[in-house]
């Protein structure tokens, strides 16, 4: 689809197992408040890696140390939207493949201002949401019935959580580019036929 620099991908498991969709209900109940705290904790985050460090350090030392929580936090995200079937332990990468390619010369202000900057694809995101939580409905009785579900329904997810990953990159200040507001459906590195 487009070559922005977070990249988020995951392997389709080839069936998925019935416990770890109460498993996840059950996470998503204990835990829904940390999963929107993380959108607004990153920019404030990076602000005051920035104000101590200033950009370029803050990138080179602590934009992989912010990469691999990140990269967590999809696996997480991943997990709660039927994407991958594992829970991410210490080795997310096992379950996604995110990656992300720093750039920009981030300021204390610029990172602030992303919380402004970003509410419009986080309104889109949000009404795409709305679509994905009926959607994992969906993919659940599934799974329950037949530990497998189509791969539009897996697509659309993956586009989520991608989605995310890429507003997560913006909001941490790893990137300077402001994420495409685009439902990339199909696998990282492919694109659609012409």
């Amino acid at each position: 689809m487009t070559d922005y620099p977070v990249t988020f991908d995951a392997t389709r498991p080839e069936k998925f197992e019935r416990p770890q969709i109460f498993l996840r209900i059950l996470l998503w109940i204990l835990l829904s408040w940390i999963v929107g705290l993380a959108f607004f904790v990153l920019p404030i985050a990076a602000a005051i890696y920035i104000s101590q460090k200033g950009s370029e350090k803050f990138l080179e030392e602590d934009g992989p140390k912010m990469t691999g929580w990140l990269r967590w936090i999809m696996g997480f995200y991943a997990y709660l939207a039927i994407v991958t079937d594992r829970f991410p332990s210490e080795k997310a990468e096992e379950l996604v493949k995110f990656e992300v390619q720093t750039s920009g010369t981030p300021t204390v202000g610029s990172a602030l201002l992303r919380l402004i900057y970003s509410i419009p694809s986080a309104f889109v995101l949000g009404l795409l949401g709305i679509v994905s939580e009926i959607l994992w409905i969906s993919a659940a009785v599934m799974v329950l019935v037949q530990e497998n579900y189509p791969d539009g329904i897996y697509n659309f997810q993956r586009g989520i959580v991608r989605w995310e990953a890429r507003l997560l990159g913006y909001h941490a200040s790893l990137v300077e580019q402001y994420p495409p507001f685009a439902l990339d459906m199909e696998a990282e590195g492919t694109s659609p036929a012409a």
